[in-house]
C-alpha cells in the first residue's frame, strides 16, 4: 500500500451537517423507497394484472430476482465507474436511471415488462448507497466517521416507511411515480455537492495507480477470501427482508394466523427498525471502539429474532409485525458494515468494493429465493426458511471472526 499525503486530524462535529452528508442521506432515502417499493406492492400489483394467488408467488419471485440481478450487475458497473470517474458521476448516473425506470413501472401491463423494468431499476439502484458511504467516509474526519455513516443509513431507511404509507393512501402505480419523482427532484440538490478530496488528490498524486480494477479482488486467494467475507457479513440483511418479510403471508398461513399478514407492512416495520438500529450502530461502535464488536452484537440478536419469528409460536399478526420491527433494529448494522468495507480498501478501489459488495449481497437473494422455493414443497415454508437462515448466519459469524478491525483507520492510502 502507498500512503497519500497527510490530512488534518482536527475533529469537529460540524462536518456531519455538511451538504454532501445531508444529500447522501436524502439520496439513500429515495434509494430505499424505490428499492423496496416492489416488495411492498408485489401482491396488489400482480393481482391487479389478473394473476392467481399461486401465480403471484411465482411471478413475484421472478420479478424480485430480476431486480436483484440488476442490483448485482449495477454494483460492478457503478463501482468501477466511481473509482475511475469519481463518486459524483455515480450519484448522478444511478439516480437518473432508477428514477426514470420507476416512473415507467407505474405503466406496466404484463409480468415480462414488469420484470425487465425492475432489472433496469436494480441496475440504477445499486450505485447509490456505495458511492454515498464512500463519499461520506472520505470527507469526514475518522473520529466522527461512525456518526456520519449512521446518519446517512438511519435517515435513508425511513424511505421504506414512506413507501408503505404511500401505498396505503394511493394505488401501487402512483407509488412508483412518487418514487421516481422524488429521485428526479433530488438531482437539483446534487448539483451543489462537491467531489471527494481524497479521490481528487489520488488522481493528481498517483496517476499510474490502477483504479476500479474489480479483478484485483480475485488476484490472489487472500484477496478473494477478504472480499467474500465482506459479502457474507451482509447476507443476513437480505434474508430478513427478502425471505422473512417478502414471504410473510406464507409464513403467517403456516403459523395458523387467521388475520392475513401483509408483506408490505412487514417490510415497512423491518426498515423502520433498520433506521433505528443504524442510527445507534455508530454510537455503539464509537463506544466499543470497534466495528466488529458492534456488528457481532447486533447480528447475534438478529439471529435469535429470526428464530423466534419462524419457530417462536407467534399466533397474531401484531406479533409478527413486532418481531419484524425488532429484527430490523438488530439487523441495523449496515452503516457500520459498509463503513468497514470502505475502510478495508484503498482510495483507488474503495468505491468498487463498497458498491459491489452490497450489490453481490443483494444478488445472493436469487439463490436464497430459489432454494427456499425448492425446499418449501417438501419441508414447508417455516423449516425451509429456518434451514436457509442457519446457513446464512453461520457464514456471517465465521466471516466476522476472521476479519481485521478497522475502527479509526486512516483512509489516505491506495492499493
Amino acid at each position: 500500500m502507498q500512503t497519500l499525503s497527510p490530512t488534518s486530524s482536527r475533529v469537529s462535529y460540524r462536518p456531519l451537517f455538511a451538504l454532501p452528508v445531508i444529500v447522501s442521506a436524502l439520496g439513500f432515502f429515495v434509494d430505499v423507497y424505490d428499492m423496496l417499493i416492489f416488495s411492498i406492492v408485489r401482491v396488489p400489483s400482480l393481482q391487479s394484472l389478473g394473476l392467481s394467488e399461486a401465480d403471484v408467488s411465482k411471478a413475484g419471485t421472478f420479478i424480485l430476482n430480476c431486480q436483484q440481478a440488476g442490483l448485482l450487475v449495477g454494483g460492478f458497473l457503478w463501482g468501477v465507474l466511481g473509482d475511475k470517474r469519481g463518486r459524483m458521476s455515480v450519484l448522478f448516473g444511478s439516480i437518473i436511471t432508477y428514477s426514470l425506470t420507476n416512473i415507467a413501472c407505474g405503466f406496466v401491463q404484463d409480468v415480462n415488462t414488469y420484470a425487465f423494468l425492475r432489472f433496469l431499476a436494480g441496475v440504477g439502484l445499486s450505485g447509490e448507497i456505495g458511492a454515498a458511504m464512500v463519499l461520506v467516509s472520505e470527507i469526514l474526519p475518522k473520529a466522527i466517521r461512525s456518526y456520519g455513516s449512521s446518519m446517512v443509513a438511519g435517515i435513508g431507511y425511513l424511505g421504506a416507511g414512506v413507501a408503505y404509507l404511500t401505498v396505503e393512501y394511493f394505488n401501487w402505480r402512483t407509488a412508483f411515480w412518487v418514487g421516481g419523482g422524488m429521485g428526479l427532484a433530488l438531482l437539483l440538490l446534487r448539483v451543489s455537492v462537491f467531489e471527494s478530496g481524497l479521490f481528487n488528490r489520488m488522481k493528481t498524486d498517483h496517476k499510474s495507480v490502477s483504479r476500479g480494477n474489480f479483478l484485483y479482488f480475485f488476484s490472489s486467494w487472500p484477496q478473494a477470501i477478504k472480499y467474500l467475507r465482506c459479502v457474507s457479513v451482509g447476507i443476513p440483511t437480505w434474508f430478513i427482508v427478502g425471505i422473512l418479510a417478502t414471504f410473510a403471508n406464507e409464513f403467517g398461513q403456516e403459523l395458523g394466523i387467521a388475520e392475513g399478514i401483509k408483506p408490505g407492512r412487514c417490510v415497512m416495520m423491518i426498515y423502520v427498525g433498520l433506521a433505528g438500529g443504524d442510527l445507534l450502530s455508530g454510537p455503539i461502535s464509537q463506544w466499543l471502539q470497534s466495528r466488529l464488536k458492534a456488528i457481532t452484537g447486533l447480528l447475534i440478536f438478529s439471529a435469535l429474532l429470526s428464530g423466534i419469528y419462524l419457530f417462536g409460536g407467534i399466533h397474531t399478526a401484531s406479533g409478527i409485525y413486532t418481531v419484524c420491527l425488532l429484527a430490523g433494529f438488530c439487523t441495523g448494522y449496515i452503516a457500520m458494515f459498509l463503513t468497514m468495507v470502505a475502510e478495508l480498501y484503498g482510495t483507488n478501489l474503495r468505491n468498487t468494493a463498497t458498491t459491489s459488495v452490497p450489490s453481490v449481497v443483494r444478488g445472493t437473494l436469487i439463490p436464497m429465493t430459489l432454494l427456499f422455493q425448492a425446499l418449501k414443497p417438501s419441508m414447508g415454508a417455516l423449516v425451509a426458511a429456518g434451514l436457509l437462515g442457519a446457513v446464512v448466519y453461520g457464514l456471517s459469524f465465521w466471516s466476522l471472526s476472521q476479519m481485521d478491525e478497522t475502527f479509526g483507520k486512516d483512509l489516505d492510502f491506495v492499493e
